[in-house]
């Protein structure tokens, strides 16, 4: 067991002092990344948001933001455990007070188990107060935030989690002997004795030469502790505690300098490093990139350095976290998405990395985990678990029951295991992306084959080889397929599950609750990824043949190959299965709205009537510049209703259709119908909204609605995946598209005039969209626009994140078009 933090104060205390003794783990870091940093980013559209990133001294990223508008400082600790630590500023009135950076470095210290990160920070007021110190997950962080619970006067009781208070409740109703049983693992006698273990313990007062607050919380079972401490010079400012609260006056009566403190005894991240990461003909054009002339060439060139520690920061051993500060854990689609992105210029060990965590995590079934909730959040989620579990054994008629003997059993294995990693399996796209990865790494002949051959049979992580894990996934995605595959209609798609009574999940990437307009199947999940899945399960099979995986030993040994079922059969009739994919790649015809010119005006022409007087007036001016709504449009629907009819929403999912190109089966000569969907896609990125996707001066949005009924257009007042929302992962995988069809036609100067012509388009497309973003000011996540005054601006969105794993594929952009774009 760990040594409780508070016994390792000592140690720290040394550590934290000018007279370390030598050896000690000491060290004075400048930061990974900063946010927003003049000339890269808008400063006045982060609207009083800083932020930092520091590496403690395991190499896992601490990033500390400090929110002046909502007065929050909040420590995220992107380690294996996804802690936070938040604190609330307040001015005299009561008013949120924003803190500014007092110093350029942080120190970071470690003292067996504990990791610490300090640095300085200043409130240029009289009089500072802090309150609201909350210790714990950053997904409680998030929720405390989200309910606005930070902006309570500090006098209000103390933040509870609701699902610890349950298991408190849960456990006080059980018979004694049953609860002293429940209670033993955690090593406490009583539920009194729990409590006291969880909840904060705040201390105040001098220590030599420096006041010091701290505050400092264990985790349920006493393991581990999260502390978090403010400093403060008693020579230049008077401290004293109020309560929960810490109140700060500056003696000279201007500016209160203080020093924040973190130190966790989590567990940390094993991280890699640059070179790990990227291969050496991508670090080459990184290091050239910095050396050209021009200052558009030195913006450039600390975008791509800021992105390349962006991966940094995001990337270990045990997985690629999807972005910070609200992301800091394993996403399924994130990692599997951005991982074929980023192949060309990712070592092959990153992309076997990603495939080898999400198969760690199937579940029986073969299901792709969507995310993990670990640390806290598992905790928590635990906690409801076992409180749900008591109730139902202790209910009525249950109580004494051998249901309710079982019921108790399950909840002690909880309690008892409630630190284990948690996984959601409620989406359906990455059980789909999960092959296509796997069959382009497999099939990488540049990859020694005796690499490959290891990396399928290795079962060091439990549950099997990691080739029978694949299988077992790969006969889930069989069974999804095979009903469209037998007979081709939109009642045998694959379908959302129900939400409610009126309502579809919505369990692709647009997953706000209006992402798909309400639809049951998704154009991106039925359209693109099915066929394209379905040709991987081929090439993974035939890769495994080649790799010395015997058919037939694989078809008697792996229960995934059996006869009779879907991928089994197919297994065993290879030409059945190439027809299956076939028959998908038909299954986009279901998604097709083809509108003739006066139809798209009409539609146009009523979707801005709606719309706000500001915005209305924008874009009518927009609309009436010569030949904006002068063609007809075609474009492939969002989703299907239930009765497999398109909702008219035109949007930016085509971007991926482009990305991972045409089928396999019908690659070779140029194929006019292929190349007419190409620029179909193309045309509707390029072509300006309200007609198109693209808002000038801020980029391509993930929608349009104005071709949908009116009762869509009420539901995308959520902007998340909205008319209002640029995403950086579909500007990214609209450009590296395009670099790929141009390539596929001869490069930017094929032969043959037709080509040249297709190629011309394909660029000029990508220019626009480059030009927009570019005007923007953005490569983050996702961003917005809006209209102070009447005008049209883009603005940073809400609650994007900083570092962004979709988002750092901007680096295999800038690779992809390297000679293509002038």
């Amino acid at each position: 067991m760990r040594r409780p933090l508070l016994a390792l104060l000592p140690a720290l205390a040394l550590l934290a002092s000018p007279a370390a003794p030598a050896g000690a783990q000491r060290q004075t870091r400048a930061p990974l990344l900063t946010f927003p940093e003049p000339g890269l980013d808008d400063t006045a559209a982060y609207r009083g948001y800083r932020t930092r990133l520091w590496q403690d001294a395991a190499g896992n990223t601490l990033q500390v933001y400090l929110d002046g508008r909502e007065g929050r400082v909040v420590h995220l600790w992107a380690d294996a455990e996804n802690e936070s630590l938040g604190l609330s500023a307040r001015d005299a009135g009561d008013r949120p007070a924003a803190l500014r950076w007092d110093g350029a470095t942080a120190t970071v210290t470690r003292a067996g188990a504990a990791r610490s990160v300090e640095y300085r920070v200043a409130a240029d007021l009289p009089e500072l107060r802090l309150g609201w110190f909350l210790l714990g997950s950053m997904r409680v962080e998030r929720d405390f935030q989200y309910w606005k619970k930070h902006r309570a006067p500090f006098t209000d009781p103390p933040f509870r989690l609701e699902e610890e208070e349950r298991l408190f409740a849960a456990l006080d109703r059980l018979p004694a002997g049953t609860r002293r049983a429940h209670l033993a693992p955690l090593g406490v006698a009583d539920v009194a004795a729990l409590r006291q273990r969880v909840e904060p313990v705040v201390t105040a007062g001098p220590e030599g030469a420096r006041w010091v607050a701290r505050v400092v919380r264990r985790t349920l079972d006493g393991r581990d502790s999260l502390m978090l401490e403010v400093v403060t010079d008693p020579a230049r400012v008077e401290a004293s505690r109020q309560g929960a609260a810490v109140a700060l006056r500056a003696r000279d009566g201007r500016t209160v300098p203080l020093t924040l403190r973190v130190t966790t005894t989590g567990a940390a991240l094993t991280p890699l490093t640059r070179a790990e990461i990227f291969t050496p003909a991508f670090t080459a054009f990184a290091a050239q990139q910095a050396r050209l002339p021009g200052e558009a060439a030195r913006l450039r060139a600390r975008r791509t350095e800021r992105q390349m520690r962006g991966v940094e920061a995001l990337a270990s051993r045990d997985k690629l976290m999807a972005g910070l500060p609200t992301y800091a854990t394993y996403f399924g689609r994130d990692q599997l998405v951005s991982a074929l992105m980023m192949r060309p210029i990712w070592k092959e060990a990153v992309p076997a990395a990603v495939i080898a965590s999400v198969l760690r995590k199937l579940s029986p079934d073969g299901e792709v985990s969507h995310e993990e909730a670990l640390g806290g959040q598992a905790v928590r989620e635990a906690a409801a678990e076992y409180a749900a579990l008591v109730d139902s054994a202790l209910g009525a008629g249950a109580a004494g029951s051998a249901r309710s003997d079982s019921l108790l059993a399950r909840a002690a294995a909880v309690l008892r295991d409630h630190r284990r990693v948690r996984e959601n399996y409620h989406m359906i796209d990455d059980e789909l992306q999960l092959p296509v990865l796997a069959a382009r790494w497999l099939a990488d002949s540049t990859i020694p084959a005796a690499r490959r051959r290891a990396f399928l049979a290795d079962s060091a992580d439990g549950g099997g080889s990691r080739a029978a894990r694949l299988l077992r996934e790969l006969a889930l995605v069989a069974r999804m397929t095979a009903p469209y595959a037998a007979r081709p209609e939109p009642a045998n798609l694959v379908g959302f599950a129900r939400r409610d009574a009126t309502r579809w999940g919505a369990l692709s990437w647009r997953d706000s609750g209006v992402g798909y307009a309400n639809g049951r199947y998704a154009m991106d999940v039925n359209a693109i990824w099915a066929p394209h899945a379905l040709e991987a399960v081929a090439t993974i099979l035939d890769a495994m043949g080649r790799l010395g995986f015997a058919r037939d030993s694989l078809l008697r040994a792996s229960p995934a190959l059996a006869a009779g079922t879907p991928l089994g059969d197919w297994a065993r009739d290879p030409g059945a299965l190439r027809a299956a994919a076939e028959t998908w790649w038909g299954a986009s015809r279901h998604f097709l709205v083809s509108l003739p010119a006066d139809t798209v005006r009409a539609r146009v022409a009523a979707r801005l009537v709606a719309m706000p007087e500001a915005e209305r007036a924008h874009w009518r001016g927009v609309h009436a510049r010569p030949g904006a709504d002068r063609a007809p449009l075609e474009f492939l629907a969002l989703s299907l209703d239930e009765q497999g009819r398109p909702i008219g929403v035109a949007n930016s999912d085509p971007s991926t259709r482009l990305f991972l190109g045409e089928s396999l089966l019908r690659r070779g000569a140029p194929d006019p119908a292929a190349r007419a969907a190409v620029l179909r896609d193309v045309r509707l990125f390029a072509r300006a909204y309200p007609v198109g996707l693209l808002v000038g001066g801020v980029g391509p949005v993930v929608a349009n609605d104005a071709y949908a009924p009116p009762p869509v257009w009420a539901m995308f007042e959520d902007l998340y995946h909205s008319p209002r929302a640029v995403w950086g992962r579909e500007v990214n995988l609209f450009l590296l598209g395009v670099a790929h069809h141009v390539r596929l036609a001869g490069g930017p100067s094929p032969r043959d005039a037709a080509s040249r012509a297709y190629v011309r388009e394909l660029l000029d497309a990508a220019a626009a969209v480059e030009r927009a973003v570019e005007a923007s000011g953005f490569h983050s996540e996702l961003w917005s626009y809006d209209f102070p005054g009447g005008r049209l601006t883009p603005v940073r969105y809400g609650s994007g994140a900083d570092v962004q794993l979709w988002s750092t594929t901007d680096l295999a952009v800038r690779y992809a078009l390297r000679g293509l774009l002038r």
